[in-house]
């Protein structure tokens, strides 16, 4: 009775859409006992998995799920059990059943999300697992939470029957570290990160460019009910634009820049943080064009530096943006350079009626206008150039998309979320992170120009009752000064990055506002998200845990006996670089593997951190001294809310190298700076050989110390070239 029941329920669930895959087909290949652990999303899971899972498992309920009359009349012929994770008894229990060559299925959350993310692990999985010497069979269900027996209510849209697949790993063999067997997190961690890195193979889709899942997430998020049509992106305008509304745009916008430009051309960029420019990028990307995304801070030579390394031959930007930020000097300097400029303004009264029906007619079929590998490059973003000329960072369809479901293995965004986003679309951390991450998620999202506005973000966060936002510390140490405690009241996610948090700022925000400061770390060629902090695993000081499908090795640096150079490899790594010498030739990373330059140490339970900085250091009489390291002595000392300092290596013809300090504190000598140094027992090589004041220390958009620029200004005022 229990097969025919079985096959019954199989049958109602593949008409239902449901598909399960196995990566161990041969049923000789399954161990003799082992442990099914599983994502939970909804009442639909323990009948699923008695459905299609062989070896006749065990299901270890949790109370509310194990007393459900409808759970227990269709699992009627399973063998069930209540379990509690928190009890040591049913702990026992089930060893001992694992232990007589049985299988169980385990839910390690303990409950079903309410929001579409995986709830806090349980430590109780491992240790039944070191105990029995059974292995893991990790299980992912992936679009039950869409289904009506989900608990996730308004946080994602629900259909009644939405496509639900179940992918079940190979069984896994797991090795406790004899030395962590009684912490509590390392035990929750092993449980964590297998079904993490289950749920990434199961959302990566690697054969998609970024336009067609723009595409796939309008038809899973564009509706709110039957009729109408939800609203997830706004901007200063205040004019919300539906899924409809940017899709539409976006067919109609590039054709127009399909008229102007070649296949696979690349198309420069000079547009604020607006609804105009996600249409526009996601405009060029439907017809196989790469936006090249300027960064317009930096200056007119610099601009038409980043033009000529990409080969860009036309700029799309706005006559009101130029006039605005006037950037009249950077315009004349491309068009001196023969490269066109299109106004959108100008574009927008040329558009036909034709073309508007032809938009309209590629809404309905979703049509994608151009063939495009997930391989193909999908934009080009340059470094911030803070140890030398800017270099063109080319980023494919499928780094961006792997990194954006690496990022939602940290954090769960849902339709309830609004994400806050005024780092600029030319940062790598305001593009993909600021705008893919929200709109992929099913996120609202909200557009603001400059995080230099500090006052009337703080009076929009208020208004809008935004959810989740980043920026840097030095922003956030001014958000918590001048904000009421209550515009910050609905903010559950607050990401740092670009910079250090400091822990006056994190003690500052938390006091203040009461929000949790996250400390994230990533740079423009892993398009970005590397490490992070979240909710479930969160250590000041370090820049959080790898996400699923990330190597790395730490390779020895001279001079430093803790730790190495952080090298990295995975789907998220840039597909190379593009140099000023060598305009539009593409150099690919060696073997994958990318150097990010940093200094890191990982500890037992995956914490990175970072303790300086390869290229931040000064070789003094064959000596390397850390920079980093000597801005920090000069923090301890004179280390206010408004102090700031930056140590500069410069040439020295006595001993190759000498530090000089810049600050704004008049009061900084180089007396006090040594006998700091002498009572910390350092060597007196960390003792900068003269004190420079400067009023204001040059930063970037971000935040972020702009290094190369103050040591052009320190050997300027030197007179040294």
């Amino acid at each position: 009775m229990r097969s025919f029941i079985r096959f019954l329920l199989r049958c109602a669930f593949r008409v239902m859409k449901v598909r399960v895959s196995f990566q161990v087909e041969d049923e000789g290949d399954w161990p003799q006992k082992g442990i099914y652990i599983s994502n939970h999303v909804s009442w639909l899971d323990p009948v699923i998995l008695f459905a299609f899972l062989p070896n006749n498992p065990v299901f270890l309920l949790h109370a509310k799920l194990y007393r459900n009359k409808w759970i227990r009349f269709f699992m009627h012929y399973a063998e069930k059990r209540e379990f509690s994770y928190i009890n040591v008894a049913d702990t026992k229990d089930v060893i001992e059943i694992i232990n007589s060559n049985r299988y169980c299925v385990m839910f390690p959350e303990g409950c079903m999300t309410d929001n579409g993310d995986m709830m806090k692990i349980y430590e109780s999985p491992a240790v039944v697992a070191d105990r029995t010497g059974a292995p893991f069979v990790p299980i992912w269900i992936s679009g039950a939470e869409y289904s009506r027996f989900s608990e996730t209510g308004d946080n994602l849209p629900h259909r009644p029957f939405p496509k639900i697949k179940v992918k079940v790993g190979a069984p896994k063999f797991i090795e406790i570290n004899e030395e962590l067997k009684k912490n509590r997190d390392y035990l929750r961690d092993v449980t964590y990160h297998l079904l993490n890195k289950m749920r990434f193979e199961m959302n990566f889709k690697s054969n998609i460019t970024l336009f067609k899942n723009f595409v796939r997430i309008t038809r899973i998020y564009g509706k709110e009910g039957w009729f109408k049509r939800r609203e997830f992106l706004e901007d200063i305008n205040r004019q919300p634009q539906t899924y409809k509304d940017v899709l539409l745009k976006s067919y109609v916008l590039g054709q127009k820049f399909a008229q102007l430009t070649g296949k696979g051309e690349n198309v420069g960029v000079i547009l604020p943080n607006a609804v105009a420019t996600v249409v526009s990028f996601f405009g060029l990307s439907a017809y196989a064009r790469v936006p090249v995304m300027l960064n317009f801070s930096l200056g007119a030579p610099v601009v038409v530096t980043m033009c000529k390394t990409a080969c860009v031959k036309r700029v799309i930007t706005s006559k009101a943006f130029i006039m605005k930020a006037k950037l009249e000097e950077v315009i004349e300097a491309l068009q001196a350079e023969k490269i066109k400029i299109t106004y959108l303004e100008d574009l927008a009264k040329t558009i036909k009626l034709s073309e508007k029906l032809r938009g309209v007619w590629y809404y309905k079929i979703k049509k994608i206008p151009v063939d495009q590998k997930s391989s193909d490059p999908a934009v080009i973003l340059f470094t911030s150039g803070s140890e030398g000329t800017p270099k063109g960072v080319v980023l494919s369809h499928s780094n961006i998309i792997a990194n954006v479901n690496q990022t939602r293995c940290f954090e769960q965004l849902n339709a309830r979320d609004l994400l806050f986003n005024s780092l600029p679309m030319f940062h790598s951390f305001g593009l993909c992170v600021g705008v893919f991450f929200a709109i992929f998620s099913g996120a609202r999202l909200f557009l603001f120009p400059s995080p230099l506005l500090y006052r009337t973000i703080t009076e929009l966060l208020y208004e809008l009752k935004v959810t989740v936002m980043a920026a840097t510390d030095t922003f956030y140490k001014v958000y918590a000064n001048i904000s009421h405690p209550h515009d910050f009241r609905n903010v559950r996610l607050c990401y740092a990055g670009a910079e250090a948090v400091k822990q006056e700022t994190r003690d500052l925000v938390s006091e203040r506002l009461g929000v949790r400061l996250m400390e994230a770390y990533g740079t423009t060629e892993c398009s970005p998200v590397l490490c992070g902090n979240n909710t479930l695993f969160n250590k000041f000081g370090t820049l959080g845990k790898l996400p699923p499908a990330i190597d790395y090795r730490l390779e020895p640096v001279e001079g430093i006996k803790q730790g190495g150079e952080f090298v990295v490899r995975g789907p998220n790594i840039m597909k190379g670089y593009l140099y000023a010498d060598n305009p539009g030739v593409l150099v690919p990373v060696k073997d994958g593997w990318y150097h990010t330059g940093d200094v890191v140490v990982v500890d037992d339970l995956g914490f990175v951190k970072i303790v300086d900085r390869v290229k931040r250091f000064a070789k003094i009489a064959g000596e390397m001294i850390s920079l980093t390291a000597v801005e920090n002595i000069a923090v301890e000392i004179w280390g206010t809310d408004e102090f700031r300092c930056g140590a500069i290596a410069i040439p020295s013809d006595k001993k190759g190298e000498q530090i000089i300090m810049v600050t704004n504190n008049k009061d900084a000598s180089r007396a006090m700076f040594a006998d700091k140094v002498r009572k910390k027992g350092l060597s007196e090589l960390y003792i900068p050989v003269e004190f420079m004041y400067k009023e204001e220390l040059p930063l970037f958009a971000t935040g972020k110390a702009d290094n190369i620029t103050l040591k052009k200004w320190v050997l300027k005022e030197k007179g040294l070239s």
